[in-house]
């Protein structure tokens, strides 16, 4: 089986970065199918345009824009490239820098797709730094990186945690229905569980309010959208469910820190 050294990914090198530990590729996918192999580093791949079917020896994952996987070193997979075009942004960790950081990953085994909208405006926070490199650029990058790591090992400890089971029902119900009008009365109703209670308890297990959740998976959709080159900001508003542009750029902003036209020019370049 191939072993992938650092920077190593099939397709075209768009961008590379070599930090001390930490290695950046932005890549355009230009392989239909990559055979089963595996990488030297721990790594995240964040899919920036397209779509990628990735497959481990326990599952597949049908990967589309804003979708994030982890790996841990040495983890075999392959990879399928439906038609189109298809683009990923990679971050490698090498074995040292978490040893020099005295920071393990021995709770993150195997491979992950990462469904936390948190932690995917983490990583886009990630490539914003890259295109925009700087003197503190670095430090920027370590800072997120670990922060990622550390909200990752609290999950992976928390998920045996035994949670009621309205939370992942009401996970799915936001994650189908975020851009439609959503009442307390409605969501309460369908979970069978009482609104206080509802409202009360939420932030325990996503550590935002129900509003605030809302928002993060509309601004995460249209982090989706964006990578279509041919939508308008104006229509990605309307899908995602925001009243109106205005209110998207503030939404966006908000939570990224750079306006939807700001990273639509980061993206594309």
């Amino acid at each position: 089986m191939k072993q992938s050294n650092r920077g190593e990914f099939y397709g075209q090198t768009n961008m590379i970065t070599e930090l001390q530990g930490i290695t950046l590729t932005d890549t355009v996918y230009t392989h239909d199918k990559v055979d089963w192999h595996y990488h030297q580093n721990a790594y995240f791949t964040f899919i920036l345009e397209g779509s990628v079917i990735e497959g481990n020896k326990k599952e597949v994952y049908h990967c589309s824009a804003g979708d994030l996987l982890f790996h841990n070193w040495q983890e075999a997979h392959y990879n399928i490239k439906p038609e189109g075009f298809t683009r990923g942004f990679h971050i490698e960790i090498e074995e040292n820098w978490l040893s020099a950081l005295d920071f393990g990953t021995e709770a993150l085994q195997g491979s992950i797709k990462i469904a936390d909208p948190d932690l995917k405006f983490l990583l886009y926070k990630i490539f914003k730094e890259a295109k925009t490199m700087d003197g503190s650029t670095i430090l920027s990058i370590e800072t997120i990186l670990l922060e990622i790591l550390s909200k990752m090992i609290r999950t992976s400890k928390s998920g045996s945690a035994k949670k009621p089971s309205w939370v992942s029902k009401i996970d799915v119900i936001l994650n189908d229905q975020f851009a439609d009008t959503l009442s307390l009365r409605y969501l309460s109703q369908t979970l069978d569980i009482h609104p206080v209670h509802l409202s009360r308890d939420f932030s325990k297990y996503f550590n935002c309010s129900l509003a605030e959740y809302i928002r993060k998976l509309k601004v995460q959709k249209s982090l989706q959208l964006i990578a279509v080159r041919k939508m308008d900001l104006t229509t990605i508003a309307m899908d995602c469910g925001f009243s109106d542009q205005s209110h998207f750029t503030r939404s966006f902003k908000e939570i990224n820190g750079i306006t939807p036209s700001q990273y639509r020019k980061i993206l594309f370049g």
